[in-house]
Order: structure tokens, then sequence, then C-alpha cells
């Protein structure tokens, strides 16, 4: 993968996480449906660093991943599509079946079924929003290499 590539895609995770997760877990907890608050500035340990900007980085490191796969996804409709499950799949499970648990917390987080709801629906409109970033940074990209 080129390094442009990666650097778009870590870009647009980390965008995405801003604003389509955070705004998505706003509307979901104003409607009683979300778990926690968006843009927390709870200090994440080991740095201190504020959760919501921990989101955000490991959002870019996940952006990474949907640049090297999101060639593969189908063309016009089925590309957001899959730009949504990817979302709402990959990184859920993760944290579900790894975060979580080193964290010291239960697998998949108890299995209650709105938070499980909950975390598809943020995560999948992060995957949509990380593919619309990237497919914008990609454009301008492409449009700075053709100006001599």
């Amino acid at each position: 993968m080129k390094p442009e590539r990666a650097l778009f895609g870590f870009a647009a995770g980390f965008l995405a996480t801003l604003v389509f997760h955070q705004l998505t877990l706003a509307a979901l907890w104003a409607l009683g449906l979300a778990p926690f608050a968006p843009f927390s500035l709870a200090p994440t340990p080991p740095l201190g660093v504020p959760a919501v900007l921990s989101l955000a980085f490991w959002g870019g490191v996940w952006g990474i991943v949907l640049a090297m796969i999101e060639r593969r996804f189908p063309p016009r409709g089925g590309y957001w599509l899959a730009a949504f499950l990817f979302g709402a799949l990959a990184p859920s499970l993760v944290a579900w079946f790894v975060v979580l648990p080193l964290k010291g917390r239960p697998l998949g987080g108890g299995w209650h079924p709105p938070l499980l709801v909950a975390a598809l629906l943020i995560n999948g409109a992060w995957g949509l929003g990380t593919a619309w970033f990237f497919k914008i940074f990609e454009r301008f990209g492409s449009k700075r290499r053709a100006v001599p």
C-alpha cells in the first residue's frame, strides 16, 4: 500500500470518529439507547489522553485497515453497504472479543442487546464516514498530482 493511502486512511478514520461516530453516539444517547455520552474528555490510561481523542486515534488505525481493503468493495451502493458492514463488524468484534476482556470486562460487554446494537450502529456510521472522507482525500490527492 502506498504511504499516501495509509495517511488518507488514518485521517479519514480519525475525522470519521469525531464526526460520524460521535454524532451517532450523541443521537443514540439523546434517545436513551447508548450506554455512555459522546465526546468524553475523561482521561484514558496510561497517558491520560481524553477518551474522544484516544477513540479518534484508534479510528485512524482502523481507517488504515479500511484503506487497505476498500478497493475490494463492490461498486456504487454496494461500496457504501460494504463500508458500513466493515465498520459495524470489524471494530465491534475486536472490541467485544479482545479489548473488553483485556480491560477486565466481560466478553461481548455482557451480551446486552441494546449495547450490541448501539455498537454496531455507531461503528457502522464510522465505517460510512471513513469511506466518505477517504474518497474525498483520494479525489483531492489525485487532482493535486495531476497539476503540473
